[in-house]
């Protein structure tokens, strides 16, 4: 697989994109208002403890307090991954209250972003992530990366890492560890004892609650963990940003410097990759497939919900074999997806219903198959339901990329939909019910959305008159602009107020 990486560095934000095999296949995105939280960490104070959930909540100095389970202040006993904790095994927990108390000042690392009310995630189990290693200060064992198979590779580096490990500290190599020299190791594990030793001394001086340590700006740590052997080229389009990225690869490997490009053209560098529309696809709800299958992907609050269709698919006179070979092109498209605007939670897909069971398991060998190009942790269901659905989670970090892109509808609130106007015209009989039921009061001057005001005023007599009568009230209609079409004014001509508020439910 051909990997490449390109980055564009604009004035309100900087862009990742990574392409594999010519398709676009992740992005990040980073404004200066809303730069990542993931890796920083934090002097906090401990707000509320509570049993009931075994959870605490601490002010780390941000508008929402910070979420913190006890299963994350517990070391696990091994954690061999990347991210140090996915492979914590089922275990119990010591109760939260006796571990941490109100009013105690922690340090607490950001696992996961804040995303929509909920603040941030955190953990007492601090990380600091190197170029080959990752450094768990207070544990006392070494884990490597699933990642790397060769169980004579995986041996060689435990018994390496065994004799360099400092004590105090759990160690983890990372993938790109792979056949590095006790140097290199030796090297990025004092570079991060002394980032860490730095750490604890700016921890004392600074009050609660601060920022003690700030995690690398996305596109350095995208050039730490990403930019490796396999990738065939990095190109920038920032003279200044190309520098700092040669000089990092120099010091750390030197034998990737000639697969750094600088990008010298006018055009865009997402328009000459073909990464733009792609990008302006990425928030698009339908998704369609080159054989004209398509898939349609809802978010809510509970999760994902992605429903595969045959659409504009025209394959063979087999039915069954036609929903295999869609649903085939959908797992594969699914996994790109998911990756691509980075979703994570829970997520259901509602494939195109199979007949024979071997055609069901092909389906989902395919989409575990898929997922092992997801560096996030998926798990997915045994089996296709009867239903012809199958449920899965990925782990989730940060938002979405369309809550990265984009804000709920002021209008709609964000479900899609507005009232029409017989519901809204239905609404205002309702107040004027009350109204007169409270106050005996009947002239009234009404505000709504021109197509509103349209509505009430085409068959003017009949609704005007069918309105009087039922809620004995002189109306003027305006039109006002500025409203949704489901939302009005109601103004007292009596005493020139707006009284929408005293009778709405």
């Amino acid at each position: 697989m051909r990997t490449e990486i390109f980055i564009n560095e604009g004035i309100h934000e900087s862009r990742i994109a990574i392409v594999e095999d010519g398709q676009l296949a992740e992005v990040w995105i980073e404004r200066p208002g809303n730069e990542r939280m993931v890796g920083d960490i934090y002097k906090g104070v401990v707000t509320a403890v509570l049993p009931g959930l075994q959870a605490a909540f601490l002010d780390i100095g941000h508008e929402r307090t910070a979420f913190l389970q006890v299963r994350d202040m517990v070391e696990a006993d091994d954690a061999e991954d990347d991210g140090g904790r996915n492979g914590r095994r089922s275990r119990q927990y010591p109760p939260i209250q006796t571990l941490i108390r109100k009013g105690e000042e922690v340090l607490v690392q950001v696992s996961k972003e804040p995303i929509g009310t909920k603040g941030a995630r955190v953990t007492t189990q601090l990380s600091l992530p190197g170029r080959f290693v990752v450094l768990v200060p207070g544990g006392d064992w070494i884990g490597v990366s699933r990642k790397i198979t060769s169980w004579s590779e995986r041996r060689r580096l435990r018994e390496l890492v065994f004799q360099l490990r400092p004590p105090g500290h759990a160690v983890i190599v990372r993938t790109e560890g792979r056949n590095q020299s006790e140097k290199e190791f030796r090297r990025d594990l004092r570079q991060l004892v002394k980032n860490y030793g730095r750490l604890l001394r700016l921890a004392k001086r600074l009050p609660a609650p601060a920022l003690v340590h700030k995690e690398l700006p996305i596109t350095s740590s995208v050039i730490r963990d990403l930019f490796t052997e396999n990738v065939a080229r990095l190109v920038v389009d920032d003279k200044e940003r190309y520098r700092e990225i040669v000089a990092y690869v120099r010091s750390v490997s030197p034998e990737l410097r000639d697969r750094v490009e600088y990008y010298r053209d006018r055009r865009p560098i997402f328009d000459a990759y073909d990464i733009e529309d792609e990008l302006e696809k990425a928030n698009n709800r339908t998704v369609w497939m080159p054989r004209g299958g398509a898939l349609v992907i809802d978010h809510a609050e509970a999760g994902t919900f992605i429903d595969v269709n045959s659409a504009r698919f025209v394959g063979t006179d087999d039915q069954e074999i036609n929903n295999l070979n869609t649903n085939l092109e959908a797992a594969r498209e699914i996994c790109r997806q998911l990756r691509l605007r980075d979703i994570g939670g829970i997520i259901v897909i509602d494939f195109i219903d199979m007949n024979e069971e071997r055609n069901r398991r092909k389906v989902l060998e395919c989409l575990n198959e898929e997922a092992k190009k997801d560096r996030a942790k998926i798990t997915i269901g045994g089996q296709i339901s009867e239903f012809g659905l199958v449920e899965m989670t990925r782990q989730r970090v940060r938002p979405n990329l369309l809550h990265t892109h984009s804000e709920p509808c002021p209008t709609c609130g964000g479900t899609g939909r507005v009232m029409g106007p017989d519901t809204t015209l239905t609404r205002i009989e309702r107040w004027l019910q009350r109204s007169f039921a409270a106050t005996r009061e009947r002239r009234y001057v009404l505000h709504v959305h021109p197509e509103v005001a349209r509505y009430i005023t085409e068959r003017r007599k009949e609704r005007l008159r069918s309105l009087r009568r039922a809620t004995k009230a002189r109306l003027s209609v305006c039109e006002d602009e500025s409203l949704s079409p489901q939302d009005y004014r109601v103004f007292s001509w009596k005493r020139s107020l707006d009284v929408t508020s005293e009778f709405r439910v």
